[in-house]
């Protein structure tokens, strides 16, 4: 599995995942901004994605929604802050409405998403921060260690294809 750890920080606030793939980080890059590759992994298996919309430049937007498997579906965007191809990106990660309006009640998210050659391959390192202790305890009890780190698993499947 690439995940190979997982910290969750509660005093700065943090949530750090890193995964190793064994692809180069120009792969690794290729299934982040494109978003037909990107709904295959954003998701967890049982909640997969479909990205709406997808511009990967600074002061742009992406939305999506993943389906739940009774059909539900729960909204989210990105508010890309920042990009530097290939090796990283930082956005704002919110959830949404089926508008794609930022739902206020649930946290907001700063995620800085980091590319580099490690081994051969590529070790990326997904690192979100959060507001208070509680919007970083809110998300961890909704199970975003579980459903980030699943996600993150399918994307040797999809470098494999």
């Amino acid at each position: 599995m690439p995940v190979t750890n997982v910290q969750q920080d509660l005093d700065n606030l943090t949530l750090t995942i890193t995964a190793d793939f064994a692809a180069p980080v120009t792969r690794i890059w290729q299934v982040y901004e494109d978003p037909r590759q990107l709904e295959k992994v954003w998701g967890p298996p049982t909640y997969p994605a479909t990205v709406v919309d997808h511009d990967l430049t600074p002061g742009g937007r992406t939305t999506y929604f993943m389906t739940g498997p009774e059909g539900e579906k729960f909204a989210g965007y990105w508010q890309i802050t920042a990009v530097d191809e290939p090796t990283s990106f930082s956005f704002d990660d919110g959830f949404a409405d089926l508008d794609f309006n930022s739902n206020p009640e649930l946290p907001v998210s700063k995620n800085i998403f980091t590319f580099a050659e490690h081994d051969g391959g590529t070790r990326a390192t997904y690192v979100s921060t959060y507001e208070s202790a509680e919007a970083l305890q809110q998300v961890l009890d909704m199970g975003v260690v579980e459903g980030a780190s699943s996600a993150i698993n399918q994307i040797d499947e999809l470098i494999a294809s």
